[in-house]
């Protein structure tokens, strides 16, 4: 990924996630916190389906650590957006995702997001590797850090 706003093809994973009517502003757009919970939202499904995490029992959990978000165009209610994924980094512990939220068939971002988490043991709450099972469903989605 190159520039602060890659084009579609720069992403390896992709999400359809409808706007709701509680998405929108007194603007008419999607506010923007909101864009925060679609990131979330598009990691944390790629973990569950594909990495078979448990968000109820497992003893490793992905902590953000990290987050941002840059605005390029406005998006609202009723849209579906194609949330994509890739990873900039997988470390020993922490892992860098680059998300960009597209409208349905555009190849600009509406915005483009930074998102990191940091494994840790649930109880204790210190760092621990990144489990095996995550690490093989991010491997796919691995891409060179800009």
């Amino acid at each position: 990924m190159t520039g602060d706003r890659p084009l579609r093809s720069a992403y390896r994973r992709f999400l359809a996630i409808p706007t709701r009517w509680m998405d929108n502003d007194s603007y008419g757009h999607v506010n923007n916190v909101t864009y925060y919970s679609y990131f979330d939202t598009v990691v944390n499904e790629h973990l569950i389906r594909d990495g078979g995490l448990d968000i109820v029992d497992a003893p490793q959990i992905g902590l953000v650590v990290e987050t941002s978000c840059r605005f390029h165009a406005s998006l609202s209610f009723p849209e579906t957006i194609e949330a994509g994924i890739v990873v900039t980094k997988l470390g020993t512990s922490s892992v860098v995702y680059g998300i960009g939220l597209f409208r349905q068939g555009e190849d600009a971002p509406a915005a483009t997001g930074r998102f990191v988490h940091v494994w840790v043991d649930r109880a204790s709450q210190t760092p621990v590797p990144v489990p095996e099972r995550i690490r093989a469903a991010l491997a796919p989605l691995v891409v060179a850090a800009s």
